[in-house]
């Protein structure tokens, strides 16, 4: 019954989805030209609220565990499972005021309204997976970025989601070369939880009636530990013993 019912659900939330992406990629294209960075962001912002009510149509819930207080006006570097593309807009919209950017796969950066535009645009970076050169290099610029600027680096270090739920190994370079150019960021390590349900009957229909579960761990100061892959160690450690799967 509930995947029966899914069907229709899913077909309402591609049309709404999809005319939200159509009407902020010209709204993001006017403030990022003519009002610049501040008007912009304003408008990834109200992009990210509207994908996450989107989302309800399918019966989604989300819910923000976040018992520690994330540090303001100082560099981030979220590190976090990632379970499907429905992980991004509700991060993006709950640290908004912290200007979230991600590492994205190259391939995200064109053919996507709105998301490509932000992604190529909004302070993020895109890296070519085939391209170990390119992405060291784009990392590092990154990571600069981030130090400099007071920005939040998002980073998915398993590489690609986890179609179960179940994490796969990280892949630790990146997340190593951000801490090696932005020394003076908090690392927030987050667990995702239930995200992947959304897929759990492929791309058609979609799954109705989740709730993802967003868990904020405690804000690591970089610079206070010397051992660095001791820390990268830690951090995937308290991401996974907090991943639940429930079926």
């Amino acid at each position: 019954m509930r995947k029966f019912l899914a069907y229709p659900l899913t077909v309402i939330y591609f049309i709404v989805f999809g005319m939200t992406l159509l009407f902020f990629h010209p709204i993001q294209w006017f403030c990022f030209n003519v009002l610049g960075y501040q008007a912009h962001k304003k408008s990834v912002d109200a992009l990210q609220f509207s994908l996450v009510r989107c989302l309800h149509i399918l019966g989604t819930r989300f819910s923000w565990d976040h018992q520690y207080e994330i540090p303001e006006n100082e560099s981030l570097i979220v590190v976090s499972n990632h379970q499907s593309m429905y992980d991004i807009s509700p991060i993006m919209w709950f640290m908004r005021k912290h200007h979230v950017k991600f590492v994205a796969k190259k391939e995200l950066g064109k053919g996507i309204p709105s998301v490509s535009y932000n992604l190529r645009h909004g302070g993020s970076v895109l890296i070519d997976r085939g391209n170990p050169r390119q992405a060291l290099s784009a990392m590092s610029a990154f990571g600069k970025y981030i130090e400099e600027n007071n920005r939040t680096a998002v980073i998915f270090p398993e590489g690609t989601r986890s179609k179960d739920g179940h994490p796969k190994p990280f892949k630790t370079r990146g997340l190593e070369i951000l801490i090696k150019k932005a020394p003076s960021a908090f690392i927030v390590p987050i667990t995702v939880n239930n995200s992947w349900k959304m897929l759990r009957y492929g791309k058609f229909p979609m799954g109705i009636g989740n709730h993802i579960k967003f868990t904020v761990h405690k804000p690591l100061e970089i610079a206070i530990f010397t051992d660095k892959k001791a820390l990268v160690t830690s951090v995937e450690k308290t991401i996974v013993d907090a991943i639940h799967i429930n079926h």
